[in-house]
């Protein structure tokens, strides 16, 4: 049903699919995200990148997308020294909690320092007003169903690079890491772009994938804007409509 002050109407709409995706590494699983079912071996490289169990693709020795009747198991087997890294981590977890970050033993822990991404990268306001454009007729998930996320790469030379989409933010640029990961590329030199706010997660996401220059469309938190100036990159925030804000860098944002 379709409700307006003038009058009510029956119509159909796209309604996105959201289901557990658990990521289960040589057997044991270590996490289960609430996603879209979409490019999801992109999701497993992206995650295993961001997430430090994977620095390099070869690292994943096989994966494996199995449907099962109460979500999705991506089940990924790592060569020999990464699943070592992983059990070593996983030894190392301490008990579940009912809220905030699950297996982390101290303050220290919870926010892990960012990579520092290297010198490099200078784009100009129409730059950034394009590259923004440029995404929206690719979001075809969006355009369908006003409910998704969306992450991608642009560069002056190329355009559009790569875009993922997701119900979850955190996903969206998680598949498109993957994307990334499996094409031999890295976000050195472009723009990544985001259509949701940056928490740190986001920053320290951009920064292994070695992104100089982050915008998206809605603000930062505080802790987002400190990391993005410790890891050196260059914060551009609530971008919309001709105008943005740089938060932190902005010897890279040409006048």
């Amino acid at each position: 049903m379709c409700w307006t002050a003038a009058a009510t109407a029956t119509a159909e709409r796209f309604i996105p699919e959201e289901t557990p995706v658990a990521l289960t590494y040589n057997g044991t699983t270590h996490a289960v995200m609430m996603a879209s079912p979409s490019d999801l071996e992109d999701f497993a490289y992206g995650f295993s990148l961001t997430e430090g169990q994977i620095e390099r693709p070869e690292q994943i020795r096989s994966l494996d997308v199995e449907i099962l009747d109460e979500g999705i198991d991506l089940r990924i087997w790592l060569e020999t020294d990464a699943a070592a890294r992983f059990l070593d981590r996983r030894r190392r977890l301490s008990g579940p909690t009912g809220c905030g970050l699950c297996g982390i033993e101290s303050l220290e822990a919870a926010v892990p320092t960012a990579a520092r991404v290297a010198v490099g990268g200078r784009f100009d306001a129409t730059s950034i007003g394009a590259a923004q454009r440029s995404m929206i007729d690719d979001q075809v998930l969006y355009q369908q169903t006003r409910a998704v996320h969306a992450a991608a790469l642009w560069t002056p030379a190329e355009g559009l690079v790569a875009l993922r989409e997701d119900v979850g933010r955190h996903n969206a640029l998680d598949k498109l890491a993957g994307a990334l990961l499996r094409s031999g590329r890295t976000a050195a030199g472009a723009l990544l772009l985001l259509t949701s706010r940056v928490s740190v997660e986001m920053v320290q996401k951009a920064a292994v994938l070695g992104a100089p220059v982050l915008v998206a469309v809605s603000a930062p938190t505080a802790l987002a804007v400190r990391t993005a100036e410790a890891a050196g990159i260059t914060l551009v925030a609530s971008a919309r409509d001709g105008r943005f804000d740089v938060h932190t860098h902005a010897e890279r944002i040409l006048v």
